[in-house]
């Protein structure tokens, strides 16, 4: 494969993630709009509360996990069953690994995307936040939008490099497209009627 610079490879790399976890995000929408997952609606905190006010409250559950970690990993392996195929330019987004580490690493990521969120909704639930929403006005209101768009990939970024070590270039790629790319995910939703609201 011929060699390719830094900023290609990076941007390959942005483009892996936000594909897999776009994908991992249509798999979370459906599953959790299915009867079978509200069986499975259990508050990863148990119900639990900190000085008299939940952790995270019941809209950090069980079912929330169970789709998109998987989904995750399965997206993450087909890109590399597609490299394997044939489509050479995925190569340098896919850190040479086989498919079944890509699995894992799917999974990995997915866990971090979603634990990204369980500070915000501690932070959010001190303050006396409902799930769901964010203060009216103010400097709080400004921080909880930023965070809110911000937490799950930051928390991912931080995972994968871990195990993978991303070129700089591919968190500031995903930094600045992750939200746009979450944006139209969750209008595309709403206008198909998957999802009730933006978020």
């Amino acid at each position: 494969m011929p060699t390719v610079s830094a900023t290609h490879a990076a941007l390959i790399e942005a483009l892996v993630i936000l594909t897999a976890m776009s994908a991992a995000g249509l798999a979370h929408t459906f599953w959790m709009r299915t009867a079978l997952s509200r069986r499975f609606a259990v508050p990863l905190d148990g119900g639990r509360s900190f000085r008299g006010r939940r952790i995270f409250g019941d809209n950090k559950t069980l079912r929330g996990l169970m789709a998109i970690l998987p989904a995750a990993g399965l997206a993450f392996a087909l890109l590399g069953v597609a490299r394997d195929a044939g489509v050479a330019w995925l190569a340098p987004g896919l850190w040479e690994m086989p498919s079944a580490k890509l699995l894992c690493l799917g999974v990995w990521a997915g866990t971090c995307f979603m634990a990204g969120e369980l500070p915000n909704s501690f932070y959010k639930r001190q303050r006396g936040i409902v799930p769901g929403e964010i203060p009216a006005r103010g400097w709080e209101r400004a921080m909880c939008l930023l965070i809110d768009r911000l937490d799950s990939t930051l928390a991912l970024l931080c995972g994968v490099s871990l195990v993978v070590g991303l070129h700089w270039q591919t968190w500031a790629a995903v930094l600045l497209l992750g939200p746009v790319v979450h944006f139209a995910f969750s209008a595309l939703l709403c206008a198909l009627g998957v999802k009730a609201r933006y978020a």
